[in-house]
């Protein structure tokens, strides 16, 4: 078989990247690394979910960012970019996390309104009820201090619980606080500091080892080119 037969049998590698403004952060790492998608994926508007690139057998996909982790632990996709919070909510065994990108750094905290915050003591709770995206990580986070947490899911407008009666505390991102500011809440608790990180489908890692090592390796340089300047 020629190598022109070979390449054309190879299969595709995907790379799942996280919607929103993750992705501007994202793109000098592409770049740095070698990646150019196609002129559609500059436009946030698009409707288009995949894309091509000028590495031939190498693909993007555009999905919500909690999606990335599922589309590569189910092998959808051989690699993603996820923030670590969204890692520890699924905790999936399938995916293997080798490279810290230094990029989308926020905290996730937990919150509540600053007129209770004053005579508030986080070391003597003992019941919480939370409004989050995070319920696996929430209960896990309380658990460990022996701290029975009733998690309210929500997708989005967490400050809005509080103040409407939903919960007492939410435990969200934050990046600066201003939001949190905004709605009239503090952070009282720090659980993680949150980075994204190049995440990959361990079975793809076990049969296409030498491609995807290359390409860990391409977006490590990357990353400590990128921390150079």
């Amino acid at each position: 078989m020629s190598d022109a037969s070979a390449a054309t049998l190879r299969p595709t590698i995907v790379l799942a990247l996280p919607k929103g403004r993750i992705l501007k952060e994202i793109g000098p790492l592409l770049a740095a690394a070698g990646i150019v998608p196609e002129t559609a994926f500059k436009d946030p508007e698009a409707r288009q979910l995949r894309f091509t690139t000028n590495v031939a057998g190498f693909e993007i996909i555009r999905v919500r960012s909690f999606d990335v982790a599922t589309f590569v632990a189910f092998g959808a996709a051989e690699l993603g970019i996820a923030g670590s919070d969204v890692l520890m909510e699924f905790d999936y065994d399938e995916i293997y996390a080798p490279l810290d990108l230094r990029v989308g750094r926020c905290r996730l905290v937990v919150a509540e309104p600053e007129r209770l915050a004053s005579g508030d003591d986080p070391s003597r709770w003992s019941h919480v009820r939370v409004a989050t995206k995070y319920p696996s990580l929430t209960r896990r986070h309380f658990a460990a201090r022996g701290v029975q947490a009733e998690c309210i899911k929500l997708n989005g407008a967490m400050e809005l619980a509080p103040t409407l009666g939903l919960s007492r505390h939410i435990v969200d991102l934050v990046s600066t606080g201003q939001t949190l500011i905004a709605n009239g809440l503090v952070e009282v608790e720090r659980i993680a500091e949150v980075t994204s990180r190049l995440i990959v489908n361990r079975a793809a890692m076990k049969t296409r080892a030498a491609e995807l090592e290359f390409w860990i390796e391409r977006f490590g340089n990357a990353v400590d080119g990128q921390a150079a300047r």
